[in-house]
């Protein structure tokens, strides 16, 4: 082997491992700080939170994530007929505060924006490139923006023009249960809690009207190994709500929820997961998959992790159940604890 090429080897070994050098710790993995973003299912209360690692006293979890969703259904029955086309994007900055050994408290708030999109081209590519259904995208006008429900010949919802605007703030809360560290594992079990209140406006969709709270049970192990960290997690709740102002006779004011995921950190600074988000429906009176059918939807991606305790997650998501959230969604996380 020649020096010259020995030189490159070497270098090419250097910037593959600058990751691990700015931070040799091993990788835990982590939900993704994400739900459902069909917009009828967003502005509810199920939360996107479901870590049960509780802040450490006297620090500060802070989190912005942005979530990229494509809207495309339109189905019909004899007395109903909804259309849901349009893209959102919707920012979410959160802040956690350890008050002490075993609690913290924390805000969310989101900022959200409704419009065509620029992406249904793009999608539709990449459904006939991978042999994927099309659900009838391919079809429809592109770029259009418009979400349209109607029953029994009464329009229930109409939204047609671009719009932005902040959302329903969350108040959160933990509640350290349980949480055991060596070498070789992390274990932690956590009790969450969630007060929505309707700080955006209904009629833009942008909430949906109503307070709301969530109570859930958390759960995440994480052992790490010669072959890299391998971890799971998982949390099962319960949404209560109030009388909201979107499909108002329609809303169901009790429902479950809960995900499932796992994870491989090959290297301390990256891992790949993939993550189960499902929950019961959250309105009713319909035979429409998207208004009554219980939504599933699959997050794939992974995380990086830099210095100073700061993560990078990065998932696409598909909708398992289908219509019952986007068909395509990306979301970005980035996190850091002080």
């Amino acid at each position: 082997m020649t020096g010259k090429l020995k030189k490159s080897l070497v270098a090419i070994c250097s910037l593959l491992l600058i990751p691990a050098v700015l931070h040799a710790a091993d990788m835990e993995i982590t939900p993704f700080r994400t739900t459902n973003q069909g917009p009828l299912a967003v502005i509810r209360a199920i939360p996107a939170e479901s870590s049960a690692t509780v802040t450490p006293k006297g620090r500060l979890s802070s989190a912005l994530t942005f979530d990229l969703a494509s809207n495309y259904t339109l189905s019909s029955s004899s007395r109903e007929n909804i259309l849901l086309d349009g893209e959102s994007y919707r920012w979410t900055l959160s802040a956690r505060y350890g008050l002490n050994e075993r609690i913290e408290i924390g805000l969310a708030l989101p900022f959200i924006l409704y419009g065509g999109g620029i992406f249904d081209s793009f999608i539709i590519g990449w459904h006939d490139t991978f042999w994927l259904p099309q659900g009838g995208r391919d079809r429809a006008v592109k770029n259009r923006f418009r979400y349209s429900y109607s029953k029994g010949g009464e329009q229930k919802l109409l939204l047609d023009s671009s719009g932005n605007g902040v959302g329903d703030l969350t108040i959160m809360a933990g509640l350290k249960l349980l949480e055991s560290r060596s070498t070789s594992e992390t274990e932690a079990v956590a009790f969450r809690a969630t007060l929505k209140l309707p700080t955006g406006d209904s009629g833009q969709l942008l909430g949906d009207g109503a307070i709301a709270g969530t109570g859930s049970l958390c759960g995440e192990v994480n052992r790490f190994t010669d072959w890299g960290t391998i971890g799971v997690f998982g949390s099962a709740g319960l949404m209560v709500s109030g009388d909201g102002k979107v499909l108002k006779e329609q809303q169901k004011n009790l429902a479950g929820f809960g995900t499932l995921g796992l994870g491989w950190g090959p290297l301390p600074w990256i891992s790949f997961k993939v993550q189960l988000n499902a929950n019961t429906p959250l309105y009713g009176g319909s035979d429409l998959a998207e208004i009554s059918k219980p939504p599933v939807m699959l997050v794939m991606g992974g995380a990086l992790k830099f210095s100073g305790d700061c993560l990078l997650d990065i998932g696409v998501t598909e909708d398992v159940s289908v219509a019952t959230a986007p068909d395509v969604a990306l979301h970005l996380g980035l996190s850091r604890q002080f």
